[in-house]
């Protein structure tokens, strides 16, 4: 889909639209000051100990390194835990709040990151998809059957230059096994999906109260990239069953496609300019 001003396109479906689907990638985090880790250079800037080693995101996102070497597998999920913890999410969150809130029959949410950001944001967690899990959800590596908890509140205690993280790791309350983060990792057979599966139930039925209504859809996709597909990939396939609109939100890859607009900026500065339209349609009408 292609159109001479993409942002007034945007929102004239987002203002039609009687739900909202908003999916978000990676790149929605960056401009909350979280960083890129787009290829292995953007990762290795975030993290030089481990650009030293040689070792890229995928590789050090494998459930393998709780068992071969704990304090880095620690290392690398608990900096990335304090960091997000410590991060505000940008204002764009809350225009997307504001937006569904609006819409007469609600919204929802479907995230690949595992940071948390939409619930710190103030979106309600049931009205949430984490597709790759979350930090803030632990298991036991040993699966001892204690089933999924909380991450506790305190900060994991991480070396600012190796990322190796000290003793005490974190363990089953249970059984006293190391514990590891619920989030799917590259390879990982023993990730806990039951969190996630629960949370896609409640996507599930919504779209189908959408669908009998003939309620119109809108999805407004934010830093969803092609690297790890899987939110565009849904949003494509929720597009062409529900014959919805995409609001495509990312810098580097537009992914034409008959649902799709493309904005190619951030999503902090796409999502202020699509407000600032809305409330020109808003005063207009």
């Amino acid at each position: 889909m292609t159109d001479e001003d993409p942002i007034a396109h945007a929102a004239a479906a987002i203002a039609q639209a009687d739900a909202l689907l908003v999916t978000a990638g990676a790149g929605m985090g960056v401009d909350s000051g979280l960083p890129d880790f787009r290829g292995n250079q953007g990762f290795w800037r975030a993290y030089p100990a481990f650009g030293k080693l040689g070792l890229s995101f995928a590789e050090l996102a494998n459930p393998r390194w709780f068992r071969d070497d704990p304090a880095l597998a620690w290392g690398f999920y608990g900096h990335r835990l304090n960091l997000y913890r410590a991060t505000a999410p940008h204002a764009g969150f809350a225009r997307l709040r504001a937006w569904c809130a609006a819409r007469p029959m609600g919204a929802y949410a479907l995230t690949s990151n595992v940071d948390h950001q939409l619930q710190r944001a103030g979106w309600e967690p049931e009205r949430i998809v984490e597709a790759h899990g979350t930090l803030e959800t632990w298991q036991c590596l040993d699966d001892c059957g204690v089933g999924l908890f909380a991450a506790p509140a305190d900060t994991l205690s991480v070396d600012p230059v190796s990322f190796r993280a000290a003793a005490p790791l974190p363990t089953c309350g249970r059984c006293g096994a190391l514990a590891r983060p619920n989030v799917l990792m590259f390879g990982d057979d023993g990730w806990d999906e039951s969190r996630t599966l629960k949370q896609q139930r409640g996507l599930e039925r919504w779209l189908v109260e959408v669908g009998a209504a003939n309620g119109r859809l809108a999805i407004i996709e934010c830093g969803a990239g092609t690297a790890v597909p899987t939110i565009r990939a849904t949003g494509e396939a929720l597009a062409r069953r529900m014959d919805a609109t995409i609001v495509r939100i990312n810098p580097r890859d537009p992914g034409l496609s008959r649902h799709a607009i493309a904005i190619m900026t951030g999503a902090a500065e796409a999502l202020a300019r699509i407000d600032a339209a809305l409330a020109e349609l808003r005063a207009g009408n």
